[in-house]
């Protein structure tokens, strides 16, 4: 919390296009993304709702809809408690949980913190470490200003995602990087406790340290189940039909 501001996250409830006979499923989009982009022009929304799910459609701070809507701190920790926030007041129980890339950390986090909030946690794309604490924020921010060339070769490249988006503000996605670096990614500082789904492309280098995770998972007694999807990367794992057939069967079981 800043300024005595509390952090208050866009959402968009949609509503199941069947008989609703399951949880709600709360989506966590990646980073340079949108609940828009990440979820419902890939077709998961459509595929849930079909299915009789409600959907929780979040974006993150400094993404999606008006995406400097509060002054809340937009750490990690600030990020989970207004999820938390959201799904208590919706007061339906429970919800199950997708993350993807960014989404798969802070859902992994949630998860394992709320664990009265979430039945199942199904996370894509995910690694043990978090890609964003090697983003040179003072290049990437020279470049926006004065249009430097930025040198660090990972650097250049999530700014090359970031910018191919035109609705996104930059700015804002710096701030929010730099509010992730705050509190460092330590998945084994808390591990969830629900059954967990992860699921990668075998050509994401970002996922290599994907069966990291897995083993947190068994040495806390967490039912875990791993899917690789062949021919994947990172960028376009979500828009795989098996990666939502094998999410929905695993929420069901």
């Amino acid at each position: 919390m800043i300024n005595g501001m509390t952090l208050d996250l866009n959402l968009r409830v949609v509503r199941a296009n069947a008989e609703v006979k399951s949880p709600s499923v709360l989506f966590i989009h990646g980073f340079a993304s949108s609940g828009e982009l990440n979820w419902d022009r890939s077709r998961w929304l459509k595929y849930f709702t079909d299915a009789g799910r409600d959907v929780l459609l979040i974006d993150l701070p400094g993404h999606g809809e008006d995406p400097r809507r509060n002054d809340g701190s937009w750490a990690p920790s600030q990020i989970r408690q207004a999820l938390a926030a959201i799904v208590m007041d919706l007061d339906e129980g429970p919800v199950d949980v997708i993350g993807y890339s960014l989404g798969s950390r802070l859902a992994w986090e949630f998860a394992a913190f709320n664990p009265d909030l979430v039945n199942h946690l199904v996370i894509g794309g995910p690694g043990a470490g978090d890609p964003l604490a090697a983003f040179e924020l003072d290049q990437a921010r020279a470049h926006v200003e004065t249009g430097e060339k930025i040198h660090d070769d990972y650097t250049a490249t999530i700014m090359q995602i970031a910018k191919a988006e035109p609705s996104n503000d930059l700015s804002a996605l710096f701030e929010l990087i730099e509010a992730i670096k705050s509190e460092p990614y330590d998945p084994a500082a808390k591990v969830p406790s629900v059954p967990t789904l992860l699921v990668a492309g075998d050509q994401d280098d970002l996922a290599t340290t994907m069966p990291h995770l897995r083993r947190l998972l068994k040495n806390a007694g967490t039912r875990n189940e791993v899917l690789w999807l062949a021919g994947r990367n990172h960028a376009n794992a979500v828009t795989s039909r098996e990666f939502k057939e094998k999410a929905l069967g695993f929420l069901n079981s």
